[in-house]
């Protein structure tokens, strides 16, 4: 958990204001008192005081644990970054003359990726004289289209680029359950 002393808060000694809006350790307004005050305070307490609005006339001081500061601060940073994560795009490769069998283990690996909170681009590969017969790619996305409606929402219509047809399927955002209060 190394974090750039540049980028942390101010605290004690590096506080350069003349007077500073403390707030007490357990989140009480004391009012607008002389630094040297607020720094005595913070050490009868065994704690730091640390600049949380520097912007504010007066900065807003808290008397608080400087390293369980940090450490709330990097656990509410990690969590944002958790949520953050934006599904990554899974590409599944059809031909038009794939065996029903082989269709449905792609459908299932789809499902998998969209379960995963992943989003899923189906691609049917048009070969030599199949280039001619868009027809079949287009009934086989169709059906596969069918197939996982009940899971994924389609993001936009199939779409024909020179020898490829493909269509994106992002997984649908579940309702909570609603729980029971007791």
């Amino acid at each position: 958990m190394k974090s750039d002393f540049r980028n942390q808060p101010k605290r004690n000694m590096q506080i350069r204001a003349s007077s500073v809006r403390l707030i007490d350790n357990d989140g009480t307004m004391v009012g607008v008192k002389p630094l040297q005050d607020a720094l005595a305070l913070a050490r009868t307490r065994g704690m730091d005081l640390v600049e949380i609005a520097p912007q504010a006339n007066p900065p807003v001081c808290k008397v608080l644990d400087f390293s369980k500061y940090l450490y709330e601060l990097d656990k509410k940073q990690r969590e944002a970054r958790k949520k953050q994560k934006a599904g990554s795009l899974k590409e599944i490769r059809l031909k038009p003359r794939i065996s029903p069998h082989d269709l449905e283990t792609k459908i299932k690996h789809a499902e998998e990726f969209l379960s995963n909170k992943d989003k899923v681009r189906l691609t049917v590969v048009f070969r030599g004289r199949e280039n001619q017969h868009k027809d079949l790619g287009q009934t086989l996305l169709d059906s596969a289209k069918a197939k996982l409606e009940p899971v994924a929402a389609v993001e936009g219509v199939i779409q024909l680029l020179g020898n490829r047809m493909s269509i994106t399927f992002a997984p649908k955002q579940q309702q909570p359950s609603k729980a029971q209060v007791n």
